[in-house]
C-alpha cells in the first residue's frame, strides 16, 4: 500500500525430528508423510482435545470429538473442505469490508463517479490500492502496457519526474491482464458498473483463489495438525487485507513451494519460490533457512537444486521485460522506487522520528535522492538478524523446523525494513501457523495486527476532518511490532527446547522433505557446551488428549 493516499479515479459511464528419537517412530512418520488420508484416528491431532479455544467453539456443534468417534469416513465434508469453506466465508467478509469503496454515483454533470465522497475510503475503513492504481498505473488506457508506458508525476513542478509501473513483473502483468478482462466485460455485458469496479472484482476473485491455494497448501503441509490451517482460513488479517493489495499471489506461490519441498520435489519448490519472488520479494527469503538446514543435514544438493530453480524461474519471468530495450527502464522502476522511498509511517524508524523529534538518518532529501544512510542501516540490521538466525539454525540441539526459521527471517525483514505496508502482515500468517500453532496466541496477534488498520485510516483522514492524531496510529504500530517480536521469542525458545514444540510432539517436521532421514549435526557448538535437553523418544505420540498441552 502506498505511504500516502492515492487520488480517486473518475470515469464516465461508458468507460523435522530429533536424532535421539526411536527409529520405529521415525519410520512410521516417513511412511505416512506423503498421504494425509492414510493417517489413523490416533495419529491425527484433534483440536477439540488439544486447544481450549477449539473445545469451546465446538460446543454449539455437539462438543469435542468423542474418544471412539469415526474420523475420515465422511465422503464430502472432509477436514480440508471444511477449512476451505471457512476460507471462502472469510474472503466474502473481506469483500464486504471493501465494498463501500466500490460504489458509484452520478454527479451534477451526469458523469458516473466512484463514490469516495467525504473521504469514504477512510471513514468506512475500506481503502484498497486496487482502486486508485487502476488509473495511477495507467491500466485504464487500452493501448498502455506495463514497463513500456510512462507518464509524468508532478508535471510542471520542480519535482516533475517520469514514472513507470512500480510493481514486480508477475504482479504488474497480473494487474494489466485483469484490467483487460474488466474492460472486455464492460464492453460485452450491458449494465455493468464502472470499469474500475469491475477491475476490483475481477482482481478480488483471483486474489481470493490465491489465498485458497495458500490455505490448501498449509493444510496439506500440516498433515497431522491439518486443522491448524483453519487459522489461516479465518485470520482477521484476511478480512482486512486480502484485497488491500496483491500480496496473496506471493503467499500462494510461497506456500505451494513449501508444499513441493515437503513432498520431496526440490526443483518444483524452487520454481514456485522463484515465481513468488517475481510477484513480491519475500518468498526468496525462504531459500536462506532452507540452505542452512540442508547444510546442517549434509543434503546440500537438494538445497542447491531448489535455489537454482528459484533463480532460474525468477530470471525466466523477468528476462522478457528486463532485456527488452523498450521496457528496461520500466523494469527498473520497482528497484528505483524502493531505493528512493523514505521510511513509511508503519515502521519503527518513523515512530522514532515522530515521538523524539529526531530528523531521521537522511534529513533534507530532495526529489529523487535516496535515503542512503537509512537504506544502509536497514540492510545491516536485517543482515545482522539473518546472521543470528543462521547461528540458531546451526547451533540448536535439534535441527529447527523450516517454518520456524522462515518465520524468523520474514519477521526480521519486516521489523528492520523501512517499509511495512499493512498487507505485508499476510506474509507471516501461513508461516506463523506452521511454526507456532498455538491458536489463542496467534489469533490475538492477528487481531492486534488487523486492528492497526483503524487508526491508520483515521490518521489519514486528518484531525481537521475528525480523524485521529498520529500518536494513536504509532501506538498501534508498536503493539503490532511487540506482538511479532513475542512470537519470535517463543519460536526461539521452542527451537532450543524442542520438547515444548507442539508440532514435534506428534512426529517429524512436516516440512522436512528430503531432510526427513538425513543426519542431524550441530555445525556450531554453543559456548555453554552440550545442550542438556534433547527430544526424548516417544512411542505415544498419538495420545494427544493427555500429552499435548493447551495452546497459549
Amino acid at each position: 500500500m502506498p505511504s500516502s493516499p492515492a487520488e480517486v479515479p473518475a470515469e464516465s459511464s461508458t468507460a523435522e525430528s530429533s536424532t535421539t528419537a526411536s527409529s520405529t517412530t521415525a519410520s512410521s512418520t516417513a511412511d505416512l508423510s506423503e498421504d494425509t488420508d492414510s493417517l489413523t484416528h490416533e495419529e491425527r491431532v484433534a483440536p477439540t482435545w488439544t486447544e481450549s479455544l477449539a473445545r469451546s467453539l465446538s460446543r454449539p456443534f455437539g462438543g469435542p470429538l468423542g474418544e471412539h468417534a469415526q474420523v475420515g469416513r465422511n465422503y464430502f465434508w472432509t477436514a480440508a473442505r471444511v477449512i476451505l469453506l471457512l476460507a471462502v466465508l472469510t474472503l466474502l467478509a473481506g469483500w464486504v469490508q471493501k465494498s463501500p469503496c466500490i460504489q458509484q454515483y452520478v454527479d451534477d454533470k451526469g458523469v458516473v463517479q466512484l463514490d469516495w465522497r467525504g473521504s469514504r475510503q477512510f471513514t468506512a475503513l475500506c481503502y484498497s490500492d486496487t482502486v486508485p492504481l487502476y488509473t495511477a498505473e495507467r491500466l485504464d488506457q487500452r493501448g498502455a502496457f506495463p514497463y513500456i508506458t510512462s507518464w509524468k508525476d508532478d508535471e510542471g513542478k520542480p519535482t516533475e519526474h517520469i514514472r513507470y509501473m512500480e510493481y514486480p513483473v508477475v504482479t504488474g502483468l497480473f494487474m494489466w491482464l485483469n484490467a483487460r478482462v474488466a474492460q472486455g466485460l464492460v464492453a460485452l455485458v450491458p449494465g455493468l458498473p464502472m470499469t474500475v469496479i469491475v477491475f476490483f472484482n475481477v482482481t478480488a476473485f483471483w486474489l481470493a483463489v490465491a489465498w485458497l491455494v495458500t490455505v490448501f497448501s498449509v493444510a496439506r503441509i500440516a498433515r497431522r495438525r491439518m486443522w491448524d490451517a483453519a487459522l489461516v482460513a479465518v485470520s482477521p488479517l484476511v478480512i482486512v487485507h486480502a484485497f488491500t493489495n496483491f500480496d496473496t499471489i506471493a503467499t500462494a506461490f510461497a506456500t505451494a513451494g513449501l508444499l513441493a519441498w515437503a513432498r520431496k520435489k526440490p526443483a518444483l519448490a524452487g520454481v514456485m519460490l522463484g515465481l513468488g519472488g517475481a510477484a513480491k520479494l519475500y518468498p526468496l527469503f525462504l531459500l536462506g533457512p532452507l540452505l542452512l538446514l540442508c547444510w546442517r543435514s549434509n543434503r546440500m544438493k537438494a538445497g542447491l537444486t531448489t535455489t537454482a530453480s528459484a533463480i532460474g524461474a525468477w530470471a525466466l519471468v523477468n528476462a522478457p521485460i528486463a532485456l527488452n530495450p523498450a521496457s528496461q527502464t520500466g523494469w527498473r522502476e520497482f528497484f528505483r522506487l524502493n531505493t528512493e522511498r523514505n521510511a513509511d509511517p508503519d515502521t519503527l524508524y518513523n515512530v522514532l522520528v515522530q515521538w523524539t523529534g529526531w530528523p531521521g538518518f537522511d534529513p533534507g532529501l530532495q526529489q529523487g535522492q535516496p535515503p542512503t544512510v537509512l537504506n544502509t542501516v536497514s540492510m545491516v540490521l536485517f543482515l545482522v538478524c539473518c546472521a543470528g538466525i543462521a547461528y540458531v539454525a546451526l547451533s540448536a540441539p535439534t535441527r529447527p523446523r523450516l517454518a520456524q526459521l522462515g518465520f524468523l527471517v520474514v519477521a526480521a525483514f519486516l521489523l528492520t525494513n523501512k517499509v511495512w505496508s499493512p498487507q505485508y502482515s499476510l506474509w507471516l500468517v501461513p508461516l506463523a501457523v506452521l511454526a507456532l500453532p498455538r491458536w489463542k496466541l496467534l489469533l490475538a496477534w492477528m487481531t492486534v495486527d488487523a486492528l492497526v488498520w483503524v487508526p491508520r485510516m483515521y490518521f489519514y483522514l486528518g484531525t481537521d476532518n475528525k480523524g485521529l492524531p498520529i500518536d494513536w496510529f504509532l501506538g498501534a504500530v508498536l503493539l503490532r511490532d511487540a506482538a511479532v517480536i513475542l512470537l519470535c521469542v517463543i519460536i526461539l525458545k521452542e527451537i532450543y527446547h524442542p520438547e515444548r514444540d507442539l508440532v514435534r510432539m506428534t512426529g517429524e517436521d512436516p516440512l522436512a522433505g528430503v531432510l526427513a532421514d538425513a543426519p542431524d549435526r550441530q555445525v556450531v557448538t554453543p559456548a555453554r557446551g552440550e545442550p542438556s535437553h534433547r527430544m526424548r523418544p516417544r512411542s505415544d505420540a498419538g495420545d494427544h488428549r493427555s500429552r499435548t498441552p493447551d495452546a497459549v
